[in-house]
């Protein structure tokens, strides 16, 4: 198969075939780079979840505008996955032009016609299918996508994943899960990154595991830092993810005067903070479809930790016995 540039230029390639509209190109706020562990990469503290580039809900158009102001603002990490529906070839579709101003993560898997998933040829197949749908030639970061315990300890799935690292089609190779399988992931010594949720109802991972990241030099992405917005449903949701996370906030019973404590007007703020800047966070993915929103979290970020006694606050009613939501 015939491979593209590794790093192409803009000025020679242009816009891929079908690309929307650029966002105009303004001047880039400042957004903080952080090592990923040992790997050589760093990252936006902020990343993109690419999740809402997904679907009909958002049209071409608007997809390749919301990509192309991502990279705009300073964000220098997008993050899809293969069942993230048509994210991946949005990705490739409207910022193969720009492949040298960004890093890719993906994950990796199932959903490969002709094989088994979680076999050692999914994991190939995923991978090369994601190098096409991207045109690129390299993915920055790889993870496996919430595999199963048993599978991991056999270590054909992970052997595939450095294969295709030795071969060149990715940089990092990594883990994309949490509890037992984190655990495994982290003490395995075969990735160079992990993702994992951390968020307010979701703290289990902040002592021993991010510790054993830094010692490592693991990077660390956090996924899920709002815990789906739990503060805004009225009742109890249906999801069984929403459900643990909207039991877990009654549970903390927060004050809406510790948001004043924290200089914020609302809760997506205090909690992104909370998550982007605990110890051994490299970057804290958010996903949205909105402009506004993506300014208003890079705000929040750049506004810093939050201070010792709303972090006591936080920590304080949180359980040890709850587990990390995949």
């Amino acid at each position: 198969m015939a491979r593209r540039a590794r790093w192409p230029r803009a000025a020679a390639r242009g816009r891929a075939s079908g690309a929307g509209s650029p966002s105009p190109v303004r001047p880039r706020a400042a957004v903080e780079l952080r090592p990923l562990g040992r790997s050589g990469l760093r990252v936006s503290a902020l990343g993109f979840g690419a999740m809402h580039v997904n679907d009909e809900r958002i049209s071409e158009a608007e997809a390749g505008h919301l990509l192309n102001a991502v990279l705009d603002l300073g964000v220098n990490l997008i993050d899809t996955a293969r069942s993230y529906g048509l994210s991946e070839e949005r990705i490739g579709r409207h910022l193969a032009h720009r492949r040298q101003q960004f890093l890719l993560s993906t994950k990796v898997g199932y959903g490969v016609e002709g094989v088994p998933d979680w076999s050692y040829d999914c994991i190939v197949l995923g991978v090369e299918r994601a190098l096409r749908l991207m045109h690129t030639d390299v993915i920055d970061i790889v993870h496996l996508h919430s595999c199963p315990l048993s599978v991991l300890q056999q270590g054909e799935v992970t052997r595939a994943l450095l294969d295709c690292q030795r071969g060149g089609k990715l940089r990092v190779a990594a883990y994309s899960g949490d509890n037992a399988e984190l655990d495994f992931a982290l003490q395995s010594g075969a990735f160079g990154s992990v993702q994992t949720s951390v968020s307010v109802c979701d703290q289990v991972n902040l002592n021993g595991r991010l510790g054993q990241a830094q010692r490592l030099g693991i990077g660390v992405l956090a996924k899920r830092p709002l815990a789906g917005s739990i503060w805004r449903q009225p009742q109890r949701p249906a999801d069984a993810a929403e459900a643990a996370y909207w039991d877990r906030w009654q549970r903390l019973g927060l004050p809406a005067t510790l948001l004043q404590a924290a200089g914020e007007n609302d809760w997506p703020g205090l909690a992104l903070r909370f998550a982007a800047h605990a110890p051994g966070i490299s970057s804290v993915l958010m996903g949205t479809a909105s402009l506004t929103h993506l300014r208003a979290n890079l705000a929040a970020v750049r506004r810093g930790p939050l201070p010792d006694g709303v972090l006591a606050r936080l920590h304080r009613d949180h359980s040890p016995d709850w587990a990390g939501m995949i």
